[in-house]
C-alpha cells in the first residue's frame, strides 16, 4: 500500500487518533508541519544550511503545492534562520497540507456547524487507516531496527515527530524510552528538527510562565 511521499503529509496523517477516528491537530502542529516542509526541501536538494540560515540551492519545483509555495517564499526573501521559517505562516501550511491530502483522496474533510454557533468546524477523516498503520510501522522500524538500514525520510519522520511531540505516534513515555535512538537518527535530520525542538520548548516555557503569573 502506498503512503504520501512528503514528510508534511506523512506527519499530518500520523496525527490520526484511532479513538476519536479523526486527525487531531493542536498548537504544535503548525510548527511541526512547517519544519517537516523545510526538511523535505533539504532532503530534495532545494535548500541548504549556510551558517544557520536557509539558502536556496535550486528553485526547480517539486510538483507539490505545499513545498513549492514555501520554496518560492524562501527564494523571494533575504536569508533567514530556520526558526524564522518554522515560525512563519504555519497555520496556512496545516490547511494547505490538509487540502492537498483531500485533493489526492487520502482524507475526507467534513464540515459541521455546532448547535448555536455561527462558524463551521472541520473534522478530518482518514479514508483508509491502513495508511496510518503503515506509517506507524515505519516509525517503529526506525526505532527498533539497525540504524544503518533506516532511510533519510524515515529518520527525519521519527526525529520531527519527537521534536514536535506528536503524541499519537510518539507519546512521552515512548520518546523517553527511545531517547538515545532518536538522538542517533537526529544526526542525519538536518537543522529544522533542532530548531523545532527549541520552538516547542519555548512554547512550554511561555505557557508555564503565564500559568504562574495567573496564580
Amino acid at each position: 500500500m502506498d503512503v504520501p511521499g512528503s514528510l508534511p503529509a506523512r506527519l499530518y496523517l500520523l496525527g490520526y487518533d484511532a479513538r476519536k477516528e479523526r486527525v487531531v491537530t493542536n498548537y504544535r502542529s503548525p510548527y511541526l508541519l512547517r519544519a517537516a516542509a523545510l526538511t523535505e526541501l533539504l532532503l530534495d536538494g532545494r535548500i541548504a544550511d549556510e551558517r544557520g540560515k536557509v539558502r536556496v540551492v535550486s528553485e526547480e519545483p517539486l510538483g507539490d503545492p505545499v513545498l513549492d509555495d514555501l520554496l518560492r517564499r524562501i527564494a523571494g526573501s533575504r536569508p533567514r534562520s530556520w526558526r524564522h521559517w518554522i515560525d512563519k505562516d504555519g497555520r496556512a501550511t496545516v490547511r494547505a497540507v490538509r487540502d492537498e491530502l483531500e485533493t489526492r483522496r487520502w482524507v475526507r474533510v467534513e464540515l459541521r456547524r455546532p448547535f448555536l454557533l455561527v462558524f463551521n468546524r472541520t473534522t478530518v477523516r482518514v479514508r483508509d487507516t491502513r495508511v496510518v498503520k503503515r506509517l506507524a510501522t515505519q516509525v517503529s522500524a526506525a526505532l527498533n531496527g539497525p540504524v544503518s538500514r533506516v532511510g533519510e525520510r524515515e529518520a527525519a519522520l521519527v526525529v520531527l515527530a519527537a521534536a514536535g511531540e506528536l503524541r499519537t505516534v510518539l507519546p512521552r513515555a515512548r520518546r523517553k524510552a527511545y531517547k538515545q535512538r532518536i538522538a542517533e537518527l537526529g544526526e542525519r535530520g538536518g537543522p529544522a528538527a533542532p530548531a523545532l525542538r527549541k520552538v516547542i520548548q519555548q512554547l512550554h516555557a511561555a505557557s508555564a510562565a503565564a500559568m504562574g503569573g495567573a496564580g
